[in-house]
């Protein structure tokens, strides 16, 4: 039998192709332009499934970062907290543990109490990798009186230094300054608009023990809530320490980590390491950080429903494509083409439509998200949100859409490369 290829046998003369080319690349290609209408379906519905998947992956990493970066600006990612009291009730009998008949036990009274040698613990914190920051604090109730008004107010003595790390506190302040001296105080905006005061006002602050103090405000912030602005105030350490009588104790220990996903391994770690109650904002935050997973699972499915279907789509044509090209597949076998090289042909071929459908899919998905940077604008203007054009999200598009392809063309190819070429060639 005379050497000659499926275009040949056709009766039309294939356009001249490179010598280095592989025998599998030369036909994979042939098939593919041969079947124009086919591989352009194919290539489009790839590429809208991967413009999908990128432009809601995008979308979604930066809400996510949206919602944390406005959680996690607002409070540390790690608190330490002195432990609670506990009532330890009495024993009847002389040693028989049992409890007295008749006995009422009361939850105590949880008072205002320092964490024990809170430098030590704070020094051994500092001394882990994973974190970044550590400030303490001394928190606690007080009341702001300014001429026959008065509100309560929960009085936080800081090192502004440290805090401000934690808590952008300077990127809060709507007038004035975040100077905290020792008769210093910052306030937030509608505590100022309750008691009539503005920055150089005085407040006088007492203490439920009955320390007291003069303090002027030097600033005045916005934290985004209103009950926050109504009820939060800063103090300098020293100040709060000496109106809530912790001479030289703190309430409690803030702490940042470098990976925010992780706070709940690393407070576990500084509990078992300080014998100090360390929560996260993760379990501060259970509802919200549910919210986060649920997502993640839904973007997930969506993303898994649409790569189906591309695969689905790719498998498809290439059934049509072997069954239109069985007596091209048995005239190759009669010439001596081995199974495997038929085999890769068809593999081939999945694995390029999968890699140009992914091509013309990212630039999709990355037009798709400059106009929604454009035009999904707040009242004021201002972009939604920031999106983050991560290139590793592109690539890891490219990957999975050829692995899909490559996947995908493994059926047909093994139907191709098990054809008899009798029966191929007879129809």
């Amino acid at each position: 039998m005379s050497a000659a290829t499926p275009a040949a046998a056709s009766g039309s003369a294939p356009p001249p192709l490179p010598r280095w080319a592989p025998f599998e690349w030369i036909v994979a290609l042939r098939f593919l332009r041969e079947g124009r209408m086919q591989t352009g379906f194919i290539v489009t519905g790839v590429a809208i499934g991967v413009g999908v998947i990128v432009f809601m992956s995008a979308l979604l990493s930066g809400l996510q970062s949206n919602f944390i970066r406005r959680v996690l600006t607002a409070q540390p990612h790690i608190q330490l907290l002195p432990p609670k009291e506990v009532a330890r009730p009495q024993r009847g009998g002389e040693g028989n543990g049992t409890l007295q008949h008749g006995a009422i036990v009361q939850p105590p009274l949880q008072r205002l109490k320092s964490i024990d040698q809170w430098q030590a613990v704070a020094a051994q914190i500092r001394a882990m990798p994973e974190v970044a920051t550590v400030s303490p604090e001394a928190t606690g109730s007080a009341l702001a009186v300014r001429g026959s008004a008065s509100r309560a107010i929960s009085a936080i003595g800081i090192e502004p230094e440290r805090y401000f790390r934690i808590v952008a506190i300077p990127e809060k302040i709507v007038r004035g300054s975040t100077r905290l001296g020792a008769t210093d105080i910052l306030i937030g905006t509608e505590l100022a608009s309750d008691l009539g005061v503005g920055v150089g006002d005085k407040l006088r602050v007492s203490a439920a023990l009955g320390a007291n103090n003069t303090l002027t405000v030097t600033g005045i912030f916005d934290l985004g809530n209103k009950g926050a602005n109504q009820r939060t105030t800063y103090l300098a350490l020293h100040t709060a320490q000496s109106l809530l009588g912790l001479p030289g104790g703190v309430t409690g220990l803030d702490v940042t980590v470098h990976d925010v996903y992780a706070a709940e391994r690393i407070a576990q770690r500084i509990t078992a390491a300080t014998g100090v109650q360390a929560d996260s904002w993760i379990r501060t935050n259970e509802q919200f950080f549910t919210a986060i997973n649920a997502q993640q699972t839904s973007n997930t499915v969506i993303r898994a429903f649409v790569g189906l279907s591309v695969a689905f789509g790719i498998a498809s044509v290439l059934v049509v494509s072997v069954v239109q090209r069985s007596r091209e597949i048995g005239i190759l076998r009669a010439m001596g083409i081995s199974r495997a090289q038929i085999l890769r042909l068809f593999l081939l071929q999945g694995s390029l439509l999968g890699l140009s459908g992914s091509l013309v899919g990212s630039a999709l998905g990355a037009f798709a998200l400059v106009l929604w940077q454009r035009f999904a604008r707040n009242a004021d203007g201002t972009p939604l949100f920031p999106l983050a054009f991560e290139p590793w999200l592109f690539v890891a598009a490219l990957v999975l859409a050829t692995l899909v392809g490559l996947a995908a063309a493994v059926a047909p190819a093994l139907r191709a490369s098990r054809m008899d070429p009798v029966v191929a060639i007879r129809g």
